[in-house]
């Protein structure tokens, strides 16, 4: 079904407007889980087999979750756990409503398996979100899987007044999510990465925490994990001062990493023009940088603090190398423009193998391999 969607579904789709195709994506995957009988055939077709893992405090089925953007809206809840994602983060959600950029904002290269978007944190606004998760929970129940909220930041909102904003929206949305993430990284919204740095991210941790300790004292549940998201594009001296900010803050862990503003070789016409679009590139060309990342932020954390791998995972070699970096959970949006439903499938049983073939009994103990020793791999 994974060649199906390569050979005859990317095609099509990508001959339509890239946010057009994400939409009827998003669309269609809905409607399909509102049939059962639909539903339980996509969880046949594209169920992985388990490879449970505890991180902060929850059990995941797996550790292969959804990034933040493929469902802003959190339209299509039912439809990625019955694809069979361990975890799913919606967003970015901030304090208000707002449309974002301009259109055409979202381009996409097949040949690089690369996307370029500059869509701005267009969503509902985090009351309206918060509305909508609580009628979707009426209906249907809490998603089987931890349902995560990217924070951004309101266009209008003055860099001064960030910590309330980030504050409110997850007030907002503390009932309904079990980790939130600190998006201070997107390069689509004017001036958003000076708010990775020193007090300025400080000051947003702080305000997020506040929330947490309020919001956990008055439901009578344990504090929320609060993550920041980080750019790919920082100096290692920018690296180790926002690791450092984020942990003493008080921060239990960090997403490496968000879009890129560089850009690589392009190799033919069609590259050419996408990469020349102004915003952020995901897919392939981050994956190194990602990982290098992550390499570098367990060496400067011991393997101590937490870290969520995302950046051109697209099989499960891509996966098994941000876990030898440091990865403890992973997660994907352009790979699933560009493989289809059944990348989730693709990676967790081709990590169930790798754990199989290697010396390592569990995910946890093959955490951060590359910094130790080679993982022994049985032919």
């Amino acid at each position: 079904m994974g060649l199906g969607y390569r050979l005859v579904s990317r095609p099509m789709l990508g001959v339509q407007d890239s946010e057009k195709a994400h939409a009827r994506a998003i669309l269609g995957l809905k409607l399909m889980c509102s049939n059962p009988i639909t539903r339980t055939a996509l969880n046949l077709t594209y169920g992985p087999q388990s490879l449970n893992v505890t991180r902060f405090g929850a059990q995941y089925p797996n550790p292969f979750g959804l990034a933040a953007g493929m469902d802003k809206r959190a339209e299509a809840l039912r439809g990625w756990t019955t694809l069979g994602l361990g975890f799913i983060e919606i967003g970015g959600v901030t304090a208000e409503e707002q449309l974002g950029n301009p259109k055409p904002r979202m381009f996409r290269s097949g040949a690089s398996k690369a996307l370029v978007n500059r869509m701005g944190f267009n969503n509902p606004g985090s009351a309206n979100m918060a509305n909508q998760l609580k009628r979707h929970f009426a209906r249907y129940g809490r998603p089987e899987v931890p349902l995560w909220a990217n924070l951004g930041k309101s266009k209008l909102t003055p860099l001064s007044d960030a910590p309330l904003d980030y504050a409110t929206t997850m007030e907002r949305l503390y009932s309904y999510c079990d980790v939130f993430v600190i998006n201070v990284s997107s390069p689509n919204t004017p001036n958003l990465r000076e708010l990775q740095h020193d007090d300025a991210l400080a000051n947003i941790v702080a305000a997020c925490n506040a929330v947490n300790q309020k919001q956990s004292q008055q439901l009578g549940v344990d504090a929320k994990p609060l993550l920041v998201k980080i750019a790919p594009d920082l100096s290692d001296d920018q690296l180790v001062a926002v690791v450092k900010t984020a942990r003493d803050a008080g921060c239990d862990g960090i997403v490496a990493t968000n879009t890129t503003i560089e850009r690589p070789e392009a190799n033919n016409a069609r590259d050419q023009l996408v990469f020349a679009e102004t915003g952020g590139m995901s897919g392939q060309p981050v994956a190194q940088r990602s990982t290098a990342m992550i390499h570098r932020i367990y060496e400067l954390t011991n393997g101590e603090w937490p870290i969520v791998g995302v950046g051109g995972i697209s099989n499960a070699e891509d996966a098994w190398e941000k876990i030898g970096a440091g990865a403890c959970l992973l997660q994907a949006y352009s790979g699933f423009v560009f493989e289809g439903p059944s990348l989730t499938k693709t990676v967790v049983n081709g990590l169930n193998k790798k754990l199989k073939q290697s010396s390592f009994s569990t995910l946890d103990e093959a955490i951060g391999f590359a910094h130790k020793q080679s993982p022994r791999v049985d032919e």
